[in-house]
């Protein structure tokens, strides 16, 4: 059997999955705060039919040998975590990071969970939640009567109270950063969880030791860009296309083999 046939079928299989994230990524174009995603490949393993450096029968050494490729293979996918466009809004619970960090939720077994996404709303408690109602971590609460909400950037947040002329302190919004954030695991809803990979979150206050500063009335767009991801589909398409050119001929190349008669 051919090798050609499964080296060719591997590289449809590796096109395929390029396929899946590139269309994950369109799909999620309008998601606050999403980050693209990139597959990323690598060869497969080599027969050796000659290795480099090996003597022939008069002694001489081989130069380069042969060598023949099996193929490809998924070997990751990796988020981008280059900064989306920003939005004014005007909802004063809207915040976006300027900068590295990510905000914490509590997911509702006690799990901390991380995002990007900083359109936030207020719960029956007066607390800080995201869209799913999970609290902002450490929890900021607003109190009753109030009129006017005001985030800084470095994460503090004052509330005016109706009936009161000093506002009140309800807190400070906390950032959190990962050594390598390409290896947190996403969730879903927007959410990513650490790894062994991405290493613990280290917790700190916005603009200062590396984090990035807190917009209010201010929402982080996604990071894709569609023309981008259309080049990249037209690029998959051909390969695609050109790996099952491949098959197609190492099958007609078998056919021909089959026809030979003595």
């Amino acid at each position: 059997m051919m090798r050609g046939l499964w080296t060719a079928a591997s590289g449809m299989q590796s096109q395929q999955t390029n396929l899946d994230v590139i269309a994950n990524n369109l799909s999620n174009v309008n998601t606050t705060g999403y980050k693209r995603t990139r597959a990323e490949f690598q060869d497969l393993v080599y027969q050796t039919l000659m290795a480099a450096g090996s003597t022939t029968g008069d002694a001489a050494r081989v130069p380069s040998g042969i060598q023949i490729g099996l193929g490809s293979r998924t070997a990751a996918t990796q988020k981008v975590f280059t900064p989306g466009d920003m939005k004014q809004t005007d909802n004063p619970l809207d915040m976006a990071i300027l900068g590295d960090g990510f905000f914490a939720v509590v997911t509702p077994d006690g799990t901390p969970a991380y995002t990007r996404d900083g359109a936030f709303k207020l719960d029956d408690q007066g607390r800080l939640v995201n869209a799913d109602g999970y609290a902002l971590e450490p929890a900021i609460t607003i109190p009753q009567g109030t009129e006017s909400i005001t985030i800084g950037p470095d994460g503090t947040v004052t509330a005016k109270v109706a009936g009161q002329t000093t506002p009140v302190s309800a807190g400070q919004i906390q950032l959190s950063r990962f050594v390598n954030p390409a290896g947190l695991s996403n969730v879903g809803h927007n959410l990513y969880v650490p790894t062994a990979s991405s290493g613990n979150a280290v917790t700190g206050e916005a603009g200062s030791e590396g984090f990035g500063r807190i917009a209010q009335n201010t929402l982080e767009l996604s990071n894709v860009r569609v023309v981008e991801e259309m080049v990249a589909m037209i690029v998959a398409q051909r390969a695609y296309e050109t790996n099952s050119k491949a098959i197609q001929a190492a099958d007609e190349m078998l056919q021909l083999a089959n026809q030979i008669r003595r």
